[in-house]
């Protein structure tokens, strides 16, 4: 998808509470043409620009008289883009509608006054009515709600290749049961000729696959706890989430640091790795290549994870100063609207965040993960920005690109321990 380097995003919001508040609100439009708004995301290309374009395409059907300006910044990741967004806002320059990801990576955004809020937004559109409780529970600051979702994402689920399975003896319909099991199947596949198990790239795919290691290994409560304090990163069951970690690497491609995701996703594709664990945005890469679920691939959560659903979601804000907020807002109503986020989501492979869609919409893999998001537990992703501020997030993931070049547990333990220490302020 996916996502602003860990690293970029920190020194991107580094320097926002320097910056103070924009100043002016966002009650009316200020200069220009009124009727347009500029919307900045990193959705230049791939599945994600033919999500936007969607989206707009609705947009210009609900607003004619609204030019969209698309202010997307392409390169890096995303990295371009919260660089870019980043002198924006401290010059006080704003655009309209800033893309971000729901929970708590907007809280630096929050904490500079850089974000308006939007309770009175959604009371006006009704939005509490058809948003779950769980995903309006992760949109809530301080009982204040800055951003509007246009999806849901999943972050644990394995992307399998079945022909490689079968030939190594493999039933890809059945998930394994635990990570063990997992590492079984593994083994099976390196014996049976395949050279890479598992698929990674750069760094926050890794940090994607460890969240979704310490999901498996500590459950539900145990990983939500350590974001909260209530389960410590020096604990034996972190000790054994890290050497899974490890035993999961040993099949991994060695070469899959500065290559992004499609890449890993690609290599499940072509038939040149097995697996690969990537959020649902990876279901517009196998329709692109004209695979078709339940033949050529398969999927299921991450072994160990099954009851669980690891959430994050895009969405959208009304920054401070926005020069045309009322046409903002518009855009705001489109992305929340059951139109747009039917549109949007038939194109990214995300589910979307209103409980009245209709799933016979949507085809076979989405229709599961609404299931799944309706009865399973919701926890944050860790990689996405749900589940802890960037600098918290900054800190994990170069503690991790270390592991991955050192393999030294030890000093990726003590890494998160003080990680977590600094995270939660103590």
């Amino acid at each position: 998808m996916r996502k602003a380097l860990a690293a970029v995003a920190g020194l991107a919001v580094a320097g926002l509470a320097l910056a103070g508040c924009a100043g002016g609100s966002a009650g009316g439009d200020k200069g220009g043409d009124p009727n347009q708004v500029e919307v900045f995301t990193w959705w230049a290309s791939g599945s994600e620009k033919t999500g936007l374009d969607a989206l707009v395409k609705v947009f210009d059907q609900q607003y004619p008289d609204v030019t969209f300006v698309n202010a997307a910044v392409a390169g890096g990741a995303g990295s371009n883009a919260k660089n870019a967004l980043a002198s924006r806002l401290k010059a006080n320059n704003p655009p309209d509608s800033f893309q971000a990801h729901a929970g708590a990576e907007l809280t630096d955004y929050i904490e500079a006054n850089k974000l308006e809020d939007l309770s009175s937004f959604y009371k006006e559109n009704k939005l509490t009515d058809v948003f779950p409780s769980t995903l309006l529970d992760r949109l809530t600051v301080d009982g204040k709600i800055y951003s509007v979702p246009s999806n849901i994402h999943r972050a644990n689920v394995v992307w399998v290749n079945n022909n490689l399975l079968k030939k190594a003896g493999i039933d890809p319909t059945k998930a394994p049961a635990n990570l063990d099991a997992w590492l079984s199947d593994m083994k099976k596949l390196k014996d049976s000729g395949v050279a890479t198990p598992l698929s990674v790239a750069t760094d926050w795919t890794q940090v994607q696959l460890f969240e979704n290691v310490l999901l498996s290994t500590l459950g539900a409560d145990g990983y939500q706890g350590l974001w909260k304090g209530d389960t410590k990163f020096d604990s034996a069951e972190v000790t054994k989430a890290i050497a899974n970690y490890g035993k999961l690497l040993a099949y991994a491609n060695t070469d899959g640091t500065g290559q992004d995701w499609p890449v890993a996703t690609d290599m499940v594709i072509d038939g040149t790795a097995a697996y690969n664990v990537m959020g649902d945005w990876a279901l517009a890469e196998f329709d692109a290549k004209a695979k078709t679920y339940g033949k050529e691939y398969t999927t299921w959560p991450t072994p160990g994870t099954d009851g669980t659903f690891d959430f994050l979601a895009d969405s959208f804000t009304l920054p401070v100063g926005a020069p045309h907020a009322n046409a903002a807002k518009d855009w705001l109503r489109t992305i929340s609207s059951a139109d747009g986020q039917k549109a949007f989501n038939l194109a990214k492979g995300s589910i979307p965040a209103r409980t009245d869609a209709n799933a016979s919409d949507y085809p076979a893999y989405q229709q599961g993960a609404m299931a799944s998001f309706a009865k399973d537990t919701v926890v944050s992703s860790l990689a996405h920005g749900a589940a802890v501020k960037v600098s918290w997030l900054n800190d994990i993931t170069s503690a991790i690109g270390q592991y991955v070049s050192t393999k030294d547990a030890g000093a990726l333990q003590s890494a998160l321990v003080q990680a977590q220490t600094k995270g939660l302020g103590k």
